[in-house]
Order: C-alpha cells, then sequence, then structure tokens
C-alpha cells in the first residue's frame, strides 16, 4: 500500500510540474483595473503577490498590465511597480493586448459609460459593482452581447459568499421557490449591537461608521436601498425577473428602537434586515423589510457584518450560505474568481447559455404586494387608560386580522401617560394590514406612529 501511494504522490508532482511549465509557456492574459480603492487594492495584491497561484488557477500566466485612477497622490498600503499606475485611461482603453477591464470605482455614472466604452473597444467586463447591474443591467449586458464580449460579477452581491455563482451553475438544475437573505452587513452590524450591546440606533450607526462598516452617509445602508439592488439581481438570477429595483416595497431599520429587540427577545426572536423572494402560483414576491426570525432560525446567527443566504430549491431543498459580506480581501475573491472564470470561458458558457437581462426572457410575474400573506409585529405607543385595547382590537377585526400575542407591562414609569404596546398578529394580507395601520395612526389613543415589522416562523 506504501509504494502504491508514493507512486501516486510522484505521478501527481511529476503532472504538476509539466502543468506549471505549460503555463508558463503561453502568452501573459492581461488585466486591466480601474479604480484603486479599498477593493482595487484588495484585487492587485492577490494580482502581484500570488501570481503563479492565479496562473495555475487560469491555466495561463495572467498580468495585471494596468491601473487607472484618478488620484495618483493618495498614500495606499500596496507596493506598485513603477509605472503600473496612472491617471490615463486610455492606456487600457486603447491598449488591445488587455483582454479583459475589471471596474472598481463604483456608481452608475462615470461607470455606465466606462463599461459601455471597454465593451466597444472589445473588452470583457468584472465588476463589483451591484449599483450598476441593478440600475443598467439591461443596456450594459445587451451591449456585451452584441460585442461578443462577457461581464462577470460575482463580487456585486454577498462580496465573498459565491452565491451568484451556485445560483448560475451548482443549483441551476432546480426551480427555485424562495430566497431569504441578508444582504446588507452595515444595517446587520447596526442591529447586532443594539441585541449584544443595548445600544441605541443612533450609537449603534457611530460604532459602525469607526469601524468602517458605515458610510459618512448611511442612508443607503439603513434606509435597505442597498439591500433591494442586491435583491433585483438575486431575482434576475434566480427567477429570470426583470424588475426596476425602486419598484421593490423596502422598510429601512431607522426606526428600529430598543425596545423592539427587547420586546422581540421575549417573544423568542431576532430583528434582522431580509431581502426575501418567494414564489407563488399568484407570482414573485419581493420586498426588503427588518423582520423579526425566530431565534433558532440559521438567518437569527448571523451576527455583525456578515451576510447569509438561504435558498429553497425544488429539488435541493433548503441550502445556506453564510460569510462576509463586504470588506478587502473576500470581494477581491470573488473579483478574482471572475477573473478566472473569463480567462478559462466558464464565463462566456454561462453569459451566453443563461442570457440575462434580454428582453427576450420577459419581465416575469410579478405578485400583488397587497396580496402577500404573513404575520406581523406591531408597536403601538397609546394612552394608559381602560378601552384602549378595545379600540385597536376593534380596528384589528374591520380587517379579519387576529391577535397572535399582546405584551403590555406594568405601566409603572411611564412617561406622558403613555405606554408601549405590542402585538404580533397570526397571518393576513398586506394590503388589509396598510389599511388597518392607516386607522390605527388614526386612534385617538396613539402617541406614536405604529412601528411594524413582518414575523417569520423557520
Amino acid at each position: 500500500m506504501g509504494n502504491i501511494l508514493n507512486n501516486l504522490h510522484d505521478f501527481y508532482i511529476k503532472q504538476d510540474s509539466r502543468n506549471v511549465k505549460a503555463t508558463n509557456n503561453l502568452k501573459p492574459y492581461r488585466i486591466g483595473l480601474v479604480g484603486l480603492g479599498t477593493i482595487g487594492i484588495g484585487v492587485a495584491k492577490i494580482l502581484l503577490q500570488h501570481n503563479e497561484r492565479i496562473a495555475n488557477a487560469a491555466c495561463r500566466p495572467v498580468e495585471l498590465a494596468c491601473i487607472c485612477d484618478k488620484d495618483l497622490s493618495r498614500e495606499r498600503d500596496i507596493d506598485l511597480p513603477k509605472g503600473l499606475l496612472t491617471d490615463d485611461l486610455s492606456k487600457i482603453a486603447d491598449d488591445p493586448s488587455i483582454e479583459t477591464v475589471v471596474e472598481l470605482i463604483g456608481g452608475t455614472g462615470f461607470a455606465r459609460t466606462l463599461v459601455l466604452e471597454m465593451l466597444e473597444k472589445g473588452k470583457n467586463i468584472v465588476t463589483a459593482n451591484k449599483a450598476l447591474i441593478a440600475n443598467c443591467g439591461a443596456e450594459i449586458f445587451e451591449a456585451a452581447r452584441k460585442a461578443g464580449k462577457t461581464i462577470a460579477f460575482e463580487a456585486a452581491v454577498c462580496g465573498g459568499i459565491p452565491i451568484l455563482g451556485a445560483i448560475e451553475t451548482t443549483l441551476r438544475g432546480n426551480a427555485f421557490q424562495s430566497i431569504h437573505a441578508i444582504v446588507n452587513g452595515t444595517s446587520n452590524f447596526i442591529l447586532t449591537q443594539m441585541d449584544e450591546k443595548g445600544t441605541d440606533y443612533e450609537s449603534a450607526v457611530r460604532e459602525a461608521q469607526r469601524l468602517g462598516y458605515a458610510e459618512a452617509d448611511p442612508t443607503l445602508d439603513v434606509d435597505g436601498s442597498d439591500a433591494t439592488q442586491k435583491l433585483a439581481i438575486l431575482a434576475q438570477l434566480g427567477f429570470g425577473v426583470n424588475v426596476d429595483w425602486r419598484t421593490i416595497p423596502k422598510q429601512g431599520i431607522q426606526e428600529v428602537e430598543a425596545i423592539d429587540i427587547q420586546f422581540a427577545k421575549e417573544l423568542g426572536y431576532k430583528i434582522r434586515l431580509l431581502a426575501v423572494a418567494e414564489q407563488s402560483e399568484s407570482g414573485l414576491e419581493l420586498h426588503v423589510s427588518p423582520t423579526l426570525v425566530s431565534e433558532d432560525a440559521p438567518l437569527a446567527d448571523v451576527r455583525n457584518a456578515f451576510n447569509a443566504v438561504r435558498i429553497c430549491g425544488d429539488a435541493v431543498g433548503p441550502v445556506f450560505f453564510h460569510g462576509y459580506g463586504a470588506g478587502q480581501m473576500p470581494t477581491a475573491s470573488s473579483v478574482l474568481g471572475d477573473i478566472i472564470d473569463t480567462i478559462l470561458g466558464r464565463t462566456a458558457i454561462t453569459f451566453s447559455a443563461l442570457n440575462y437581462w434580454s428582453s427576450e426572457k420577459g419581465a416575469g410575474k410579478l405578485r400583488n404586494p397587497n396580496e402577500i400573506f404573513g404575520k406581523t409585529y406591531l408597536r403601538l405607543l397609546v394612552e394608559d387608560r381602560p378601552g384602549v385595547l378595545h379600540e385597536i382590537s376593534g380596528v384589528l377585526g374591520k380587517f379579519d386580522i387576529s391577535i397572535a400575542s399582546m405584551i403590555q407591562h406594568d405601566p409603572k414609569g411611564a412617561e406622558n401617560n403613555a405606554i408601549p404596546c405590542i402585538i404580533t398578529t397570526h397571518d393576513a394580507w398586506e394590503g388589509d394590514m396598510l389599511k388597518a395601520i392607516e386607522l390605527l395612526s388614526q386612534l385617538g389613543c396613539m402617541k406614536h406612529k405604529p412601528i411594524r415589522m413582518r414575523v417569520r416562523d423557520y
């Protein structure tokens, strides 16, 4: 047995040696990188410091031929070979030997113009820009098809988690039934801080900013816009639905307070910002909202800046992906995977076969948001007087909404004669729930507009 293992070891060593020699004899595949920010530095580090590893994976040498950034004077945590960094984009655009351009500048303005120009110049695109894909997907994918080139974008959703590749390839034999995902690390970090450290929302946001998880203006993260853009991309890949992300119902975490975290715990839940895509006979349900998730569910254990995606397929059943949803090296890892797949030709096969953002695929059938059926958490700030609960239950009953549970603590110490009343409901239609909330807000006993979150038991 020992001789057999030794012979196998020697065989594979010889094969690896031959593969390396064969790889080194090929002409280098040249890459252009636009945008040397946090992610760009990570990509450049891997390409420059682990060149042999990348060459072996791509089956040929890979050369970072040029990096373009508008700011040449900014200090960066990377040592670059002399002459590699430039602010002259034409050195990439007009160099026919550069076959793929990595776009890492973000946004939809100049990034859109850049991608369209590079495609016209005959170059493939790798991008981590979820805003570009969500806003301009139809346009840039059509341009790529006309140019006979490809666009790879694994890093645009969930950073280092290879979720798009799994949907595109490994899980492709399934009819997807649902996707439930935590796709915004900033919001998840804030909610984790409020849960585990008892901080209020504003303090948690400041801590996220201090640690670099949140921008100076965190609006796009906390209001659900970032998650909604990513959900639109997941809907396209998983369900073939072309949807403008701005039309997807969304609710951010700005109104979540420490008291909601506490009451959720009492009820056996944790609050997470969920992006949901769920297929039914009446169409695809899409929405982003803070949601009470059963504390026993895997999604409830997703902490801090991590992301997670739970996919359910008709054949595979539920599968769960968990990892860093952002950050320099996790995101760079996905970008490098796309570069390698582009070089090997895997991206071209997938790009041609799946035909994303094509007008031929149609818009798909979306479910009327008012016809979604589900449970609700309500926080009501009400007067401390007899008859209030009767008024509230009367409004809910008008829309056939039944109460599953209610929490109203001892009013001792209540401010301005107002106390919180927490209600969870049984399943009800979304349209009816919105009408009920509107009427509740008009009651004379109500001291603040009702705060509503969805409830998921899984």
